[in-house]
């Protein structure tokens, strides 16, 4: 008995002390740092582990959520808009049949949808673009019905755009472009471009009505008669040209510039006049700035509209009744309605508005209502529509309601302000600054955010996740509108083409001047960053101004003009060409290898994140590759995060996740130690 019961108590004690292990192996995994993964189409080269609670800490700002736009109804008062609901990857398509009214999904996927057009008689069905994995070889789909599943309407092997309806039956004329994947030898020396007209119930039938050399052809608009179709021809930011396409023939007339006339301009196709008499065009012909005109298209006659305007004209649409033409004007990167009567061409005092910046605008064909896109540093996009009445216009009505996380007091998120400095030649250089709230003291790091194109603008309107870096992390955030940048009058346009590349990375180094004399920022903690060309600009900066950053982040963007314009796909190499110059020409050649970051990858001697879609038509993923394995030989930290499931840019949700949570870890250990 005494032996029995020594036995059970060695047995109880080595129970208890085995449930002790057990608790304090468990209090111990509990203590230890989680870490967040990346997902599994997500390649993460050289980023340190990033932990869960940076990860929970920053959820809320990766959740905004606002709407686009997309299309009228042709008979009743809904409309198309895109939006990504809640707990979803991307954006799709939904119906809205009343404001504020509650969204009916009609799409769904991996990929996102954001182009898309009701049949324009009846409404019966809608046509929508998609492309998968962010390749851009968009198909056209058509769209039966909720629930229905989309029938695929053209040749995958070709990119296709829905350029514009027919009016007087639903057929949809069609634009496809080849791709380098279906050429002998993987690239083309000649791209053309087809223009076809379908009945997407009976795509089988489509006609072809040009095929035309070149990859920037685009089909603007048709005119009511349904006889011709106006074309602009792009060449280059700063020349296009237009032309009419007899519908029945095939047979091209070449409208602007007009014959023997050798001066460079943009000439932009937009609407015709009821009668079919005039075509509605934006040009600088006549000035530094894309102005609204009217075509004769008998006489050639170019009656200019909004020459009083020192800003760019960015879009119209025209009223139903075709009397009433509305513009929108980018005014030092804000956009602004402005209103003409489409008969005196006289301007008309202008509906009162929500605060923001107006975006894309769209009358209702049936009772003359105009829709708008609104973005505000306070706010997401939404859609507000005015209507017009006997008296005038009504208060804006708002059709969606932005989605802001709780917890997120985005009422606190301060105004983008407009800075200017004088550049190595005396040029006044624009851009956007953003402070972070006066809780934060002392000089602040400074995030430099150079944007794409070269052809494109640091615009005011929301911030999204960038909201953390201020409000959060206290960080000063500016947006440089760069020489080469749109919306400062056709010369600034074109002062980085050629030979002058590296102008505009001087006007950045310009900047880094013009911090260090700013009592409130710290230019000893600076990043840059940009993607697509601004990735260019993060590389060239990198290399110019290693001594004066912290660190840069380079997203998709181009390492070496040569190789670029070698990858790139074909329909696009012509047109860059002209902007970055022609490699083919050796004194070119030459000047381009000189100057790219690849060539001068030994100088970047702070760290380095490069970001990267491995389906980028644009900027091959090579021009990534490239200079990550450079820059490392140098022995130089670089980190490299690559998606298989992306293209010019991460546009899943839970890519840009992980995207977000590496740059706040990289700020961490860069300028904010």
């Amino acid at each position: 008995m005494p032996h029995s019961s020594s036995k059970r108590c060695r047995g109880t004690a080595l129970i208890a002390l085995s449930l002790l292990l057990a608790g304090l192996t468990q209090a111990s995994q509990a203590q230890a740092p989680q870490f967040l993964s990346p997902n599994p189409k997500l390649l993460a080269q050289g980023i340190p582990e990033i932990p869960q609670s940076l990860a929970d800490k920053v959820t809320a700002y990766n959740d905004f959520r606002g709407h686009a736009f997309v299309d009228w109804h042709p008979r009743q008062r809904e409309m198309l808009v895109s939006h990504r609901k809640a707990g979803a990857n991307t954006a799709q398509l939904y119906r809205l049949t009343n404001p504020q009214g509650e969204l009916e999904q009609l799409t769904d996927g991996a990929d996102p949808v954001g182009e898309a057009s009701y049949e324009p008689r009846q409404g019966r069905y809608i046509v929508f673009e998609r492309s998968s994995g962010g390749s851009e070889v968009a198909q056209l789909y058509r769209l039966d019905g909720k629930g229905a599943a989309p029938v695929l309407l053209t040749n995958p092997d070709e990119r296709h755009n829905m350029s514009a309806w027919l009016h007087r039956s639903a057929q949809l004329v069609v634009t496809s472009l080849p791709l380098d994947r279906t050429a002998q030898g993987g690239t083309r020396a000649q791209v053309m471009t087809d223009i076809w007209v379908m009945d997407p119930e009976k795509p089988e039938g489509k006609r072809r009505l040009a095929q035309l050399e070149g990859g920037g052809w685009g089909v603007r608009s048709v005119s009511r008669d349904d006889r011709q179709l106006a074309l602009t021809r792009y060449i280059s930011a700063n020349e296009s040209e237009l032309w009419l396409l007899d519908l029945a023939s095939g047979a091209r007339r070449k409208l602007l510039p007009a014959a023997g006339d050798s001066a460079r301009a943009v000439y932009f196709a937009g609407e015709f006049s009821h009668d079919n008499r005039q075509l509605w065009v934006l040009t600088d012909r006549h000035s530094e700035f894309r102005e609204l005109a009217r075509l004769d298209l008998r006489s050639g006659k170019l009656v200019r509209v909004s020459a009083d305007i020192p800003w760019d004209v960015s879009g119209a649409t025209l009223s139903r009744d075709g009397r009433l033409l509305a513009a929108r004007v980018n005014a030092d990167g804000r956009g602004e309605l402005r209103l003409f009567d489409a008969l005196s061409l006289k301007p008309l005092p202008t509906p009162p508005l929500p605060a923001g910046s107006i975006g894309a605008l769209h009358f209702d064909q049936q009772r003359g209502e105009l829709v708008m896109g609104v973005s505000h540093a306070r706010s997401p996009s939404q859609v507000f529509s005015v209507a017009r009445a006997k008296t005038g216009w009504g208060a804006p009505q708002a059709w969606t309601q932005a989605y802001v996380p709780p917890g997120i007091d985005a009422s606190r998120f301060g105004e983008q302000q407009l800075v200017r400095w004088k550049s190595f030649d005396g040029l006044s250089i624009s851009g956007l600054l953003s402070l972070p709230p006066t809780q934060f003291e002392g000089k602040r790091p400074v995030l430099i955010s150079i944007h794409g194109g070269p052809e494109s603008q640091a615009t005011m309107g929301f911030l999204g996740r960038n909201n953390y870096y201020l409000q959060e992390l206290g960080m000063a955030v500016i947006q440089p509108n760069v020489r080469g940048s749109a919306g400062y009058g056709k010369r600034f346009l074109a002062l980085d083409n050629g030979f002058q590349r590296e102008d505009s990375v001087k006007d950045i180094g310009a900047l880094l001047d013009w911090i260090a004399t700013q009592p409130n920022l710290d230019a000893s903690r600076v990043l840059v960053t940009g993607g697509s060309y601004g990735g260019y600009m993060t590389l060239a900066v990198a290399t110019h101004y290693a001594e004066r950053i912290a660190g840069a982040i380079d997203v998709v963007g181009i390492s070496h003009f040569v190789t670029f314009l070698q990858n790139t796909e074909s329909y696009r190499r012509d047109l860059r060409r002209v902007e970055y110059g022609d490699e083919r020409d050796p004194a070119m050649r030459a000047f381009q290898d000189r100057i790219s970051p690849l060539s001068n990858a030994a100088k970047i001697t702070k760290p380095l994140f490069v970001v990267q879609g491995k389906n980028d038509p644009r900027v091959p993923y090579t021009e990534a590759e490239q200079i990550v394995a450079k820059v490392r030989e140098n022995g130089t930290p670089v980190w490299y995060l690559r998606a298989e499931n992306e293209g010019h840019g991460f546009a899943r949700k839970e890519n840009q996740d992980f995207q977000f949570y590496a740059t706040i870890l990289f700020m961490q250990q860069t300028v904010l130690r």
